[in-house]
């Protein structure tokens, strides 16, 4: 190894002496040493930029000199260094983070890379993440539950395309501890006028996203400079080491127990008839036994009696603790609530405005609905198409029809019932959420709520003294949606027309809602696009639950050509209304009826978006009933239907 620089040597006596005072205490009372490192508080960070900055090699520098390093891994990183020919015969303190071996092959970092290690002072976990745009997504989850985001900047290139992109995402996402550390100062010669001109360009471009405050610092995460302690190297910096500013940075905690009182329920505690405790992470400020509290979205409200933990009943519990709340009064709660003091509830809506990166190859389908995991609730939710997208180089707001793979944008997304929440830049756990695609259960984005909108404040349910229940029973029958689904000329409209009809003939009160009918009114300004077509399942669906409240037995025929819309209906009516009926046809014997000549026109490119031909149509996978029409004509196909709707 080559001959260490003073920095080095002073880094070295450093974490010497303090491993002395640790191993001592180890030695004479491990108890004690335990319960110190217990009470340690934690500082969750990511390094973050562009690529070959030098991220994975600072988080090797840190994890060295906080002796966090065992010499049997110092050996293999030492032959490694040799074998991938690094630096000479100096440690490539990178290969001690990157762990793919994918990553050291090609050089990058593809996934996110987490580390734990410990000072004296504090213990810390980072995120080693990924520099390379098309793994924006990484960044954003290993930004979601960072305290404090370390900007890397090489001092040759400066301020750079992706030093814009992840420092505005740092910012979005809401980590309010930046550090900018101008790495590889060692290869500029410690140059006090290129650092300033860096930082400068640097301050310009953050006020202009609204970082008011980050902390700039030369480094050089290779050599040692300003890491563990200051650098002869640069008598022109007087702020902290790195080391320094993460042992002494305030953490979000402590500024979350001076917020409003907040803890979303995750379980309901009942291990016997004489206890029932709500259990959950307290995201912000402090409770105690007496307070005067409230349950949303309900409104009902009690008063704490205990504030139960695993050690025992606690006077006061602040953010950050995990705990079981009993109340003196018996309401409900259940998971997905949030409980609040009493006179400082959260907002309830259905209806916001979010910030939103897409994380999925698959773009955005607008209208479609997704699960949408907020705080310790899953909700059904539709995204709106964007308002606009962010270019994160210049600032600009462009127009969109949806979101690609990691695009930034901003779009309303409407809830399938009202959730309790704060604008994310209050409270990250009650305002931020993760997309889910119901079909295939990946995280597909990340967003932000920004606020609710009015007319989800301004519209409220009008309770109705004749109940659906009322509607159905004055026409003595189970209301109900019979949803005919499959390929154009199946033969939906046909048999569901004879099954309308058979149905009246026995006293039925019902209405069919025909596909190319409703396209004549109430959709008529809908196109074939997937989007139009998911916001043409919606508004039947909608109208279909108007007519079930009504007491009616609906008929529907229409392609619907998605599960997840066929599975948004389906969730929209009471459980057991919903019957999916599959009219299974070969698309060779479909295309030979083409009664209307769709598929003709289709074939000869002169129809877009045709189901079965440039557009999909995905088969339901567990129907309540299923015809095979190649076994059974229209007529036998209806009275099959009605013998199972009515034994």
């Amino acid at each position: 190894m080559s001959e260490t620089t003073a920095s080095e040597t002073n880094s070295s006596e450093n974490v010497k002496e303090s491993s002395y005072v640790t191993d001592e205490l180890i030695a004479s009372d491990i108890d004690a040493y335990l319960v110190q490192h217990q009470h340690k508080s934690l500082l969750r960070f990511i390094t973050c930029g562009s690529v070959d900055d030098g991220k994975s090699t600072l988080i090797g520098r840190l994890l060295y000199d906080s002796k966090m390093i065992f010499e049997d891994q110092l050996a293999a990183v030492e032959a490694d260094s040799k074998k991938f020919g690094t630096q000479g015969q100096n440690i490539d303190f990178a290969l001690l983070v990157d762990g793919l071996a994918a990553e050291r092959e090609q050089g990058i970092t593809i996934d996110v890379a987490y580390r734990f290690f410990a000072t004296e002072k504090r213990k810390f976990i980072v995120a080693d993440t990924p520099g390379h745009e098309q793994y924006t997504r990484n960044m954003v989850t290993g930004a979601s539950t960072a305290d404090l985001a370390i900007i890397l900047i090489d001092a040759r290139k400066g301020v750079l395309t992706q030093t814009r992109r992840h420092s505005y995402l740092a910012h979005l996402i809401g980590i309010r501890s930046l550090v900018v550390a101008v790495n590889k100062m060692d290869l500029i010669g410690y140059d006090h006028d290129k650092y300033d001109a860096i930082v400068a360009e640097y301050r310009q471009f953050a006020t202009s996203i609204g970082i008011k405050n980050f902390t700039p610092m030369p480094i050089s995460g290779f050599m040692g400079d300003n890491i563990t302690s200051k650098s002869e190297n640069t008598p022109w910096y007087t702020g902290p080491s790195l080391m320094q500013h993460l042992e002494t940075v305030e953490l979000d905690v402590t500024a979350d127990q001076a917020k409003k009182f907040r803890l979303p329920v995750q379980w309901v505690n009942r291990p016997n008839l004489d206890f029932r405790g709500f259990s959950g992470l307290i995201s912000s400020g402090v409770v105690k036994p007496g307070d005067a509290v409230r349950v949303l979205p309900s409104g009902k409200t009690s008063t704490v009696s205990r504030i139960v933990t695993f050690d025992g009943d606690l006077p006061e519990a602040v953010a950050g603790q995990s705990v079981t709340l009993c109340f003196a009064d018996e309401i409900d709660c259940s998971r997905g609530d949030v409980i609040t003091l009493s006179d400082e509830p959260v907002q309830v809506a259905d209806q916001f405005e979010v910030n939103l990166v897409w994380m999925a190859d698959e773009a955005l389908t607008p209208g479609r609905s997704y699960w949408l995991k907020i705080g310790t609730q899953l909700v059904s939710a539709s995204i709106h198409a964007p308002k606009y997208l962010v270019n994160v180089n210049t600032l600009e707001h462009t127009a969109a029809k949806t979101l690609e793979l990691n695009s930034i944008g901003v779009t309303n997304i409407v809830t399938d019932k009202p959730i309790p929440f704060e604008a994310y830049s209050e409270n990250r756990s009650l305002g931020g959420f993760i997309v889910i695609d119901k079909m295939t259960n990946a995280t597909v984005g990340a967003g932000m709520i920004n606020f609710s909108l009015r007319r989800s404040q301004n519209v409220h349910w009008q309770v109705l003294d004749v109940s659906r229940g009322a509607h159905a029973k004055l026409k003595n029958q189970q209301a109900g949606v019979l949803w005919f689904t499959g390929l154009s000329g199946a033969g939906k409209s046909t048999i569901a027309n004879l099954v309308e009809k058979k149905l009246v003939r026995m006293n039925r009160h019902t209405f069919l809602l025909d596909g190319d009918n409703v396209r004549h009114g109430l959709n008529k300004d809908l196109g074939f696009t997937d989007a139009d077509r998911i916001e043409n399942i919606r508004r039947v669906g909608e109208v279909a639950k108007l007519m079930t409240d009504a007491g009616l037995i609906v008929v529907t025929a229409f392609i619907s050509p998605f599960r997840s819309e066929r599975e948004m209906v389906r969730n929209m009516m009471a459980p057991g209304e919903f019957i999916e009926i599959f009219i299974d046809t070969k698309l060779e014997d479909a295309e030979k009826r083409d009664v209307k000549g769709l598929y003709k026109k289709a074939r000869a490119g002169e129809l877009k978006n045709f189901t079965g031909i440039d557009s999909p149509y995905e088969a339901p996978e567990q129907p309540e009933i299923h015809i095979d029409t190649s076994k059974l004509t229209a007529e036998e196909s209806a009275d099959l239907i009605i013998s199972k709707l009515i034994p």
